[in-house]
């Protein structure tokens, strides 16, 4: 596994994001609700603020993601999943949060809401071509091959 090292202003009074176990891909992040908690009723989104600032390397974002307990239980998501936090930016990371389930939410401060994921990516550049290499599954694609 690469490490990469982030420039990070924390401007809550929570811990940095951290990752729960040694090889876990993502990092928890945490909710900075100093005004109190946001309550989220069914199919209502809110940005949800967590107080951190970050300056990436070059050639690299931080990609946040929902948690799989909040998802699975609450029906909690993120509107535009995976979000992507470029290089370039210089604000504050705000999570777009969702509730998709038949109750309300209440996101309270400190509250682990998202996974941070920090990783590579690439730039295309575009081959313009008149056709493509021929393989077994060509278009198949939506379903194509079952459930089974």
């Amino acid at each position: 596994m690469d490490r990469v090292k982030v420039k990070v202003i924390n401007k809550s009074h929570h811990e940095l994001p951290n990752y729960g176990t040694f090889e876990a891909a993502g990092m928890d992040v945490r909710a900075y609700l100093p005004l109190g908690p946001v309550v989220l009723k069914p199919l209502q989104r809110a940005l949800i603020p967590t107080g951190l600032f970050i300056q990436l390397p070059q050639g690299y974002e931080c990609q946040i993601r929902p948690r799989s307990g909040l998802a699975l239980n609450y029906g909690l998501s993120i509107v535009n999943s995976p979000g992507t936090v470029d290089a370039d930016y210089r604000g504050e990371i705000g999570v777009i949060l969702i509730n998709l389930g038949e109750e309300d939410f209440t996101v309270n401060d400190g509250e682990r809401i998202c996974q941070m994921v920090i990783t590579k990516y690439s730039h295309v550049t575009w081959e313009p071509a008149k056709e493509l290499d021929h393989t077994q599954r060509e278009k198949g694609g939506f379903g194509h091959t079952g459930t089974d």
